[in-house]
Order: structure tokens, then sequence, then C-alpha cells
């Protein structure tokens, strides 16, 4: 029996990003600046060498163990807590260009905000920049202004709420062979609506104030 940790050293930058992203997460909501939690993962298209036999009564279902591997893709997922609603596309790569669009599309999803405060690890497509790859230059700065950006810090992705939900994503619908990317986008799709039906949220409880209590001794390091 084991156990894994991931959390990086508690440098003043990461303590920093910690207590932004914790202070975030207690404000109320605020539809004219909703709280959205972006992440990425990429996804393996895996399909059947030989057909499965369906699931019978009293039998499981029976597929070979050889498979084919049919190349890989990228999950977005953006996710607002407060609402309980998250937005998932399924894309063949995560470029600059990528990242633009989907951003572009997550715009669109809030007409009435007046910016979208937007959770996120530091991956080096995961910037302003990147818009100027996608759009002309007065629509990429129109873009970049609708984000107030909050970064996670190194090794401090636990604290983006999306990854929780891309967990949940794992759990509930890639846990089969899905070896189309066509046939995967329609999975997740399915998902997420049964998911924002029920209004499917995570209740994060951990705040600044436990920061500061349970990280107490590497706080008073920084001060030595």
């Amino acid at each position: 029996m084991k156990s894994r940790w991931c959390i990086g050293k508690l440098t003043s930058d990461f303590i920093w990003h910690m207590e932004d992203v914790l202070t975030l997460y207690e404000q109320p909501y605020d539809p004219r600046h909703p709280v959205i939690c972006f992440d990425e993962r990429p996804c393996q298209l895996i399909g059947d060498v030989i057909a499965p036999i369906a699931m019978k009564p009293g039998t499981p279902k029976k597929e070979h163990y050889e498979y084919a591997r049919n190349g890989t893709c990228c999950v977005f997922m953006a996710f607002e807590p407060h609402a309980g609603t998250r937005i998932a596309c399924v894309r063949e790569r995560r470029t600059k260009v990528d990242y633009a669009l989907f951003m572009s599309d997550l715009v669109e999803h809030y007409p009435e905000a007046d910016s979208i405060r937007l959770v996120q690890d530091n991956l080096n497509t995961h910037k302003a920049a990147s818009f100027y790859d996608a759009f002309p230059a007065d629509e990429a700065f129109d873009l970049a202004k609708k984000f107030e950006y909050h970064y996670t810090p190194k090794k401090g992705s636990w604290l983006n709420m999306a990854e929780i939900e891309l967990s949940a994503l794992s759990k509930q619908c890639l846990d089969r062979r899905i070896g189309d990317i066509n046939e995967l986008s329609k999975e997740i799709d399915a998902w997420q609506r049964e998911r924002n039906i029920i209004k499917a949220t995570v209740r994060w409880k951990f705040n600044k104030n436990d920061a500061r209590e349970k990280l107490k001794r590497h706080y008073l390091k920084l001060q030595n």
C-alpha cells in the first residue's frame, strides 16, 4: 500500500498564487463576473480489432484483449462551480489556436458577462498572447480583455476544480474503448448535458485561512 501526493515547494510565489485562487473561490456568485475553471487532458482513441460481444442477462460484455490505437486527441473543459455547469469539447490538438478558439466559444456562452475570471495552469498555450495566433489583432485584443487570469502555482493543479470535473469525466465516460473522435465527441456531449441538467458541482471547502493554519510552518519559513 502506498500514498501519492503532488505539491510543489511552498515558495512565496506558490503561496501567492494559491491564496489568489482560494480567495477567488470564496467570492459570492456574480453572473457579471463568473468564475470559470479551465483545464485540458489528452485522450487516446482506442478501437476494437474484433467486435465485442454485447452484455446479456447474467453475462457481462466480452471484448478481445487486442485493440487498435487510432491516435490521440485533447479534451478541453471549462467548469463553472457556482452554476454547476460545464462546457467540454474534443479537439484534435491542443495548440495555441485550439486554446484561442475554445476561449472565443466560451465568451459566447457568457454574453452578459463583463469579464470571465479564469482559473487555469501555466501551460505555455494558456496565455492571452495565443489569441493573436488565431485572430486579427483588434479581435485578439478585445477577446483578451474579456478575461481576468488567475493561475494555479506550479505543481498546484489540485487547486483547479476543472481537474475534479475531468476526473469525473474519466470515470463516467472515458472508462471504455472509444476509437473515433466523432464518437468521443458525442459521448462527451451526452455526459455534459446530463451533468448540466442536474447541476452537478464541487463543494470546495479549503479556504485561505485553512491554508495558513495547515501550512503555517511553511509560511514561517519564508520570513526567516
